[in-house]
């Protein structure tokens, strides 16, 4: 990863937020970890042979300070995370290849929006969403896994999961210490 010579690590940022960096920075730190993955630089990363896991969710660190986790996710079909916010840490990710769905709470409903390849999305602290493969009707089915590249700042310690509630409200059901992207799958 491309981290040195970064002017964001000079710039003064107020002492009340968790990270210096921004969701302008996280979405380029994605983009480039995004190119360095197309580009080859994090095979000796991928299984055995190059090839991603059909059935499950597969995801490796690929860089890693104390500022920001950077990680390459593979989604496949059927496979969902769960409802989640990851805790105090920003995020962003870009999609290399395929699109996932999204479902995010807006407040006072879940809004879905699909991210095909090479979108990009940030999420503020408190950000609450499900994230999983596009359906076949939106993404044609393929062998191939969704990938995306996610970044997290400061890096992940806790995750906390939730519910809708018949009143239309959130309800968080559990908090886990975790230092994986994205949730637990179903």
């Amino acid at each position: 990863m491309r981290l040195s010579d970064d002017p964001r690590l000079e710039r003064p940022v107020a002492p009340a937020l968790p990270t210096r960096l921004r969701p302008a920075d996280l979405l380029r730190i994605t983009d480039e970890g995004a190119e360095d993955v197309l580009d080859g630089r994090y095979d000796h990363l991928l299984p055995e042979g190059g090839i991603l896991p059909a059935g499950e969710r597969w995801s490796t660190r690929i860089h890693a300070d104390d500022e920001v986790d950077v990680w390459l996710i593979s989604w496949t079909p059927s496979k969902t995370t769960e409802l989640h916010d990851h805790a105090g840490s920003l995020g962003a990710l870009t999609v290399l290849s395929g699109a996932l769905s999204e479902l995010r709470w807006n407040g006072t409903e879940l809004r879905a929006r699909t991210l095909s390849a090479g979108d990009q999305a940030s999420f503020p602290i408190g950000w609450v969403h499900e994230v999983m493969r596009a359906p076949a009707a939106i993404e044609p089915h393929t062998a191939e896994p969704t990938l995306s590249v996610h970044a997290y700042s400061p890096p992940l310690t806790a995750m906390s999961y939730y519910e809708v509630t018949g009143h239309g409200t959130l309800r968080r059901t559990r908090t886990v210490l975790t230092d994986e992207p994205e949730g637990d799958i179903r």
